[in-house]
């Protein structure tokens, strides 16, 4: 009688002969890769399809570099590596976009590039370029097999260094000659599992001391800031901020990432009153969050001379770069938990009726009601509040799970992070810390992948939606539950800004440069793959478009029409142009 191995040509049997692109395959689903993002071609079609065979789902991008930033976002999301498979040379220069952006914004990312065969390197191979110096300003790893045999461990020792301290990106480069090397069926079994058990990394105890010394900070401060980004949200620690919020009645002011941690709505949310908050708080106990541009560098005059900084990071080099008052190295869930902890023994609240929690709320109540009287003012042709806030109560009614929220551009993501509000943790993924365009569809399509329960809406800039269009149709080829809603005001910023001064030269009759085709019917592009199309200029219209894809949750692109010159140029960001 046959055995199953024998009957089902899909279990290899002792005999069998494995090479390199089904051992990377294999390895990938050992490390507990089970999506992998990328663009396939001449050495890695292989890795793809035995990849797919061993167990990992592979969603096919036309670009690398939104596969790339698919792959970081995905990371993100589910706190395992994103996994970017790349052709070798012009695939792997694309692909850092990803890698880069993975970098960071620190999050864990392995990508895989197939390269020239080693004998020939050097004499002008096909695509041939030194991939690991290209790779290394941007990974914390980088590492190449010279023989089949190392395939498992390199996989192993990526992922895991990936997730290790502070996350990031790792690197593993696969010559063509490697990948098609061959060895038996029971020595890639014994390569697997020699490489199944890397060593754990090693995790630094938390000061307890500097724990103390914050606590004392914060229970007698004036005028004490709780500020989290993605990195706490990263770490799961949406539970311990809230725990840390309701017990001590302190406000508390999130990154565009960090949205959600805590619902926009909650009382003590400090965003509506930023500038009060951040001006005049005394101590800072700053989690999961770079004092960087985004947070004005912790220096004077967005921040009091005489401010007090608490900062919470698992990277040591971070808190050393920064000199706060007190630095807490550690996962911000673990750090925010001992905190707790160190509160509940002898616990303190500043309650509703503190002078500051009073100046903070009362700021953040007068400037909502200012943005509520701009957002109820119904302005044809629309401008950005008008089709914003209709946008927000169509997510917000969408109830729990809620939708990821996509948003990119200059004006579009600007206004949006104002109007749109973020109720649950990581679901709002926007350009992040390098302010990178282009993430947008790459973005959706991790989202939409991590969290298959979830509406995924993007809100985009047509600037930002033109550096990835071409995916809408990887979205319907997945079928992915996807709006992705453009913001069409003809260009970057909108269209023709220049004065008539400006308009000189042997070229004055060129379009701008800020300039796209006026009236550009973005919606046809996903119709002609099949999606669904809308093209909306009254609140009606955007209000049935709405409703109708929301509830098919299928692909569908929404062309918004807006008025050209409704929006700033360079968005928040004029000083810097």
């Amino acid at each position: 009688m046959a055995s199953e191995a024998e009957t089902n040509p899909s279990i290899p049997t002792e005999s069998a002969l494995v090479d390199g692109s089904a051992l990377a395959g294999r390895a990938l689903a050992a490390a507990g890769a089970s999506h992998m993002f990328g663009v396939v071609g001449i050495p890695v079609t292989a890795v793809a399809t035995r990849a797919v065979a061993a167990g990992v789902r592979f969603i096919a991008f036309h670009n690398e570099q939104s596969a790339g930033y698919a792959a970081s976002a995905y990371g993100y999301l589910t706190g395992r590596p994103g996994v970017l498979l790349t052709v070798s040379g012009p695939g792997c220069v694309h692909g850092l976009a990803g890698l880069s952006n993975a970098w960071v914004n620190t999050w864990p990312m392995v990508m895989i590039s197939g390269s020239c065969d080693q004998a020939d390197f050097g004499k002008g191979d096909f695509q041939e370029l030194d991939q690991i110096a290209a790779v290394k300003p941007f990974v914390k790893l980088a590492l190449k097999a010279t023989s089949i045999s190392e395939i498992p461990r390199l996989v192993q020792t990526a992922f895991a260094t990936a997730c290790a301290g502070r996350p990031g990106g790792c690197y593993i480069d696969l010559p063509a000659d490697v990948l098609h090397q061959t060895i038996s069926e029971t020595e890639a079994s014994s390569l697997l599992s020699e490489a199944a058990n890397p060593i754990p990394p090693q995790v630094p105890d938390i000061d307890i001391t500097e724990v103390d010394k914050a606590v004392s900070l914060i229970r007698h401060a004036a005028r004490p800031l709780i500020v989290f980004g993605k990195g706490a949200a990263y770490a799961r620690a949406e539970g311990a901020v809230k725990k840390f919020v309701e017990t001590t009645g302190i406000p508390f002011l999130p990154t565009p990432m960090g949205k959600g941690l805590l619902p926009d709505t909650h009382e003590l949310a400090a965003t509506a009153a930023r500038s009060l908050a951040i001006g005049k708080c005394d101590v800072a106990l700053v989690v999961g969050a770079r004092l960087n541009w985004l947070l004005h560098f912790g220096k004077p005059p967005r921040w009091s001379q005489d401010v007090k900084f608490i900062l919470v990071d698992i990277s040591k080099e971070e808190i050393e770069l920064r000199k706060p008052h007190v630095g807490l190295v550690g996962d911000a869930k673990r750090v925010l938990d001992l905190i707790n902890r160190e509160i509940k023994d002898d616990p303190f609240c500043l309650g509703r009726t503190h002078p500051w929690v009073e100046a903070i709320s009362k700021k953040a109540k007068d400037n909502v009601v200012k943005m509520d009287a701009q957002l109820a003012k119904e302005v044809v042709p629309f401008n950005f509040l008008t089709p914003m806030k209709i946008i927000r109560d169509a997510i917000s009614a969408q109830g729990s799970p809620a939708p990821i929220l996509v948003s990119e551009g200059a004006n579009t993501m600007d206004v949006g992070r104002a109007v749109l509000v973020q109720s649950e943790p990581r679901t709002r993924l926007d350009a992040g810390t390098w302010g990178t365009m282009g993430v947008g569809l790459g973005y959706c399509i991790a989202a939409a992948i991590a969290e298959p329960n979830r509406l995924v809406v993007a809100v985009e800039g047509d600037s930002g939606f033109g550096f990835s269009a071409m995916e809408v149709e990887t979205l319907v080829r997945y079928q992915l539950p996807v709006v992705v809603i453009v913001f069409n005001n003809g260009g970057v910023y909108g269209g023709d800004r220049r004065t008539p001064e400006e308009i000189t030269g042997p070229h004055k009759d060129d379009p701008a440069p800020t300039s796209f085709v006026p009236g550009a019917a973005y919606h046809t592009l996903m119709e002609a793959f099949g999606g669904k199309g809308y093209r909306v200029s009254t609140p009606d219209e955007l209000k049935s478009a709405l409703s109708e894809s929301f509830s098919a949750r299928k692909p569908a692109v929404i062309n918004l029409v807006i008025d050209p010159y409704a929006g700033a140029e360079s968005g928040r960001l004029q000083h810097k142009n």
